[in-house]
């Protein structure tokens, strides 16, 4: 499969430096929101989770991207195996943990060059993977917090903008999900539009998928009042059938159902 990037005038330039920093904001504020929470709550965005259980998946990833960007390392390491020594942590040590994780990320992502090449999931095998990558899995486990919380997610725009394009762009790679392996087409175009301006299309070829920023007419349309809005859904926090939907509504059903990671 393939995918493109296109970055506009004017928007964010997303750093690595800029990608650590920003993914320390959010862990922080995640951790700001669990404070004082019962982690017994059900987390319903994370069927069969409570929030103590998505909290120790979240920081303990944490914990496993900032070993191995610290040792740059070539392979995978186990990620089960460490997040099993999380597990008698007490309620109220949650959120200092997250804290104290998002120190050991922002200390491992900042002592390296962004295009200091090690092992990664994605197409991008170098150290910016993981500074994106930390970001954008943080986003969306604090608005599953949220949400269980009774707590509206509030996602920057500029961050949510890019959160779209971070989902595009490593998806080709989710080679656990065989579903993804069949998004390809004989060019049929799916348009992402929002309320706030940002808008992608994405065109379905014989070898996979490209998506470019683009609101031109496509053979189905999307409509999501904001980026952050989009983010959620494509990544199955939202509810398709709520959403205004133009053209051929199967093909967008038909990616959703394709496109779960």
């Amino acid at each position: 499969m393939k995918s493109g990037r296109h970055r506009e005038a004017g928007m964010v330039d997303w750093t690595h430096e800029r990608y650590a920093a920003a993914a320390v904001t959010q862990i922080e504020r995640m951790a700001g929101t669990v404070e004082g929470a019962d982690f017994t709550t059900q987390v319903p965005t994370c069927p069969g989770w409570d929030l103590r259980q998505l909290v120790t998946h979240t920081g303990g990833v944490h914990r496993w991207a900032a070993l191995m960007v610290g040792e740059l390392a070539a392979e995978r390491f186990d990620r089960a195996a460490l997040e099993a020594g999380f597990a008698g942590l007490a309620d109220e040590e949650f959120p200092g943990w997250l804290r104290e994780g998002a120190g050991l990320l922002d200390e491992a992502l900042t002592a390296h060059p962004g295009d200091a090449p090690m092992w990664a999931w994605g197409g991008d095998r170098h150290v910016r993977f993981w500074s994106r990558r930390q970001l954008h899995e943080t986003v969306v486990h604090h608005a599953d917090a949220a949400l269980a919380l009774g707590v509206t997610p509030d996602i920057p725009e500029d961050v949510a903008v890019d959160g779209v394009e971070e989902f595009l762009d490593i998806l080709p790679y989710a080679r656990w999900r065989p579903e993804v392996r069949e998004l390809t087409g004989d060019g049929e175009t799916i348009s992402w539009r929002t309320g706030s301006g940002a808008a992608w299309l994405i065109t379905l070829g014989p070898e996979g998928f490209a998506y470019e920023r683009s609101a031109a007419r496509a053979s189905a349309t999307l409509h999501a009042d904001t980026a952050a809005e989009l983010l959620l859904l494509i990544w199955r926090r939202g509810e398709l059938e709520r959403q205004r939907m133009d053209g051929e509504t199967k093909l967008l059903r038909w990616w959703a159902d394709h496109s779960m990671i």
